[in-house]
């Protein structure tokens, strides 16, 4: 999208890090004469897709539409590469007839069976997995497979380069090496034509013009005599890379800080290759809640699937955008805040000014062009309507927004009724199970009696602020030392949870009158 000329000068000094990752992509495009720029993501399809592997793709999307607004007239591709010819190394710990898939350790992953029973191979199906989501998040990308590439051909021109560099390859890599491993590494990774398998055994140059390649097969000790194209070979990773860069003509491309050692040694065999290396910048890694890097294998943190079934796409995009260079935790808990921050960063938008734009989440997240407007009611507070009203599908809830918000209904907000939707699911799964009540002691008692008092001589009509405070009020006259206490005894006291927004907002949104309906069951405890 061409940006407004009031916005265009500002992106070009926009401290937003997809401009400041567009302009260097653009700059390096421009030094090389290059009339179509390439941005690329990868994806190991050892595991099932999660939510870094989409991180990845929405991230590079945002730098793209940054790219397109700074340089209009340059046409730009992102391929989403899957390095779906790499040997399955270990059973992953989350899929079904886990025994099917260990027969088949070392074999190429589009050669390995879908233990799901649904595509040809468990590359293949992982592959479909990654697409069906990227394309129903409406992303623009081209889907390139490992696989398809090496048998094809596509990839003999660069694959002979890497023959033709044999020695500059491994006086790169051999150095990082242990010296047991040095004494059997190979750039080139040849497949038993009796197995499939990926084997990683020496090779040695046999003709380079030709492209052969001879090694020793490690089950028979005969020598073997392939050629590193066709698809016979395949290279090792860091090689396999710096190959891809070199063939596709990759301008950037993004990885999180585990592989920043392998990004230096990748540019420098692409360089070897007479190419040069594309621009990017190293990202964090997401942790679960203990703290751990999320794995495909095992399973670990969110996938893409679980925080579209309690959130919508919006606030995972917001998730991503911000702050890439920090380690997040990945976990159910982050979703609610995430939405309510989405919701947050739309109303302020139309309010800043032009070069705050630019560097507002909306901004990226709808390729410059948000919404006006998207809820006038939080997640936070949907999730205690949920609580308080033991509602069980959004017309009850929908009931007590027409109230709150008279002229707002489904069909004014939809955005609104989606989250509807997801609270009434967040809270099913999430809260509920977790809910706890408790009794209030004698000082809280006496302040939710004197509180009570207060909000029935309160206008029924009363708005959030009013009713917020006297919730203040009475809390500052009895617990002036904790009024944080206070706020948490209420929630604990009459919802069962430890948390929640403004007290205040959630009672105008629930009503006056059922709020001291909660009050006065607080205050017996036999109702708890």
């Amino acid at each position: 999208m061409p940006l407004p000329d009031s916005l265009q000068a500002l992106a070009e000094t926009s401290k937003a890090w997809p401009f400041e990752e567009a302009r260097k992509t653009l700059a390096r495009a421009r030094k090389l004469g290059k009339t179509e720029v390439i941005f690329e993501t990868g994806y190991g399809p050892s595991g099932l897709p999660h939510i870094g592997t989409f991180g990845e793709v929405a991230r590079t999307t945002m730098v793209r539409q940054a790219f397109t607004m700074l340089a209009p007239d340059m046409p730009t591709r992102l391929i989403c590469f899957s390095d779906d010819m790499d040997g399955l190394r270990k059973v992953p710990d989350n899929v079904p007839n886990a025994e099917l898939l260990g027969a088949h350790l070392e074999q190429p992953l589009t050669g390995v069976p879908d233990p799901f029973g649904t595509h040809d191979s468990f590359g293949a199906h992982n592959n479909a997995r990654l697409q069906a989501f990227l394309d129903g998040f409406g992303f623009d990308y081209e889907f390139v497979s490992a696989t398809q590439m090496y048998r094809s051909g596509a990839f003999d021109a660069t694959l002979l380069k890497v023959l033709a560099n044999y020695q500059k390859v491994l006086d790169i890599i051999l150095p990082t090496l242990g010296e047991e491993r040095r004494q059997t590494y190979s750039p080139f990774l040849p497949i038993c034509p009796q197995t499939g398998r990926v084997l990683m055994v020496p090779i040695t140059p046999v003709d380079v013009a030709a492209g052969l390649v001879s090694y020793i097969h490690p089950d028979s000790g005969e020598t073997i005599e392939t050629p590193v194209t066709g698809g016979a070979c395949k290279l090792q990773w860091k090689a396999d890379w710096a190959m891809r860069w070199a063939a596709l003509g990759v301008d950037y491309e993004m990885a999180g800080k585990d592989l920043s050692e392998s990004v230096k040694l990748s540019s420098r065999i692409t360089q070897a290759l007479g190419g040069t290396a594309p621009e990017g910048f190293s990202y964090e890694l997401f942790l679960d809640e203990n703290g751990e890097k999320i794995s495909k294998s095992r399973g670990n943190g969110l996938t893409i699937e679980q925080w579209l079934t309690y959130a919508p796409p919006e606030s995972l995009s917001l998730y991503m955008f911000q702050s890439p260079r920090k380690a997040k935790r990945l976990f159910f808990d982050v979703i609610p805040k995430a939405v309510d921050e989405y919701l947050t960063f739309i109303d302020k938008y139309n309010g800043l000014e032009d070069a705050q734009k630019l560097t507002s989440p909306p901004f990226h997240i709808h390729n410059g062009q948000p919404p006006a407007e998207a809820s006038p009611v939080s997640f936070a507070l949907l999730l205690n309507l949920v609580s308080a009203s033991n509602a069980e599908n959004k017309d009850v809830l929908w009931g007590f927004i027409g109230t709150y918000a008279p002229g707002v209904s489904a069909q004014t907000h939809p955005f609104l009724d989606q989250l509807t939707d997801y609270a009434l699911t967040y809270y099913r799964d999430f809260v509920a199970p977790q809910k706890s009540y408790r009794a209030a002691n004698d000082a809280e008692r006496a302040a939710i009696a004197e509180l009570l008092g207060k909000l029935e001589a309160l206008p029924a009509d009363s708005d959030g602020e009013t009713i917020q405070t006297e919730i203040y009020a009475v809390g500052k006259a009895h617990f002036e030392d904790n009024l944080r206490g206070w706020f948490q005894a209420l929630y604990e006291i009459l919802l069962g949870q430890s948390q929640g927004p403004r007290f205040g907002s959630f009672a105008a949104l629930y009503g006056l009158d059922k709020t001291c309906d909660l009050l006065r069951a607080g205050l017996d405890d036999a109702l708890l």
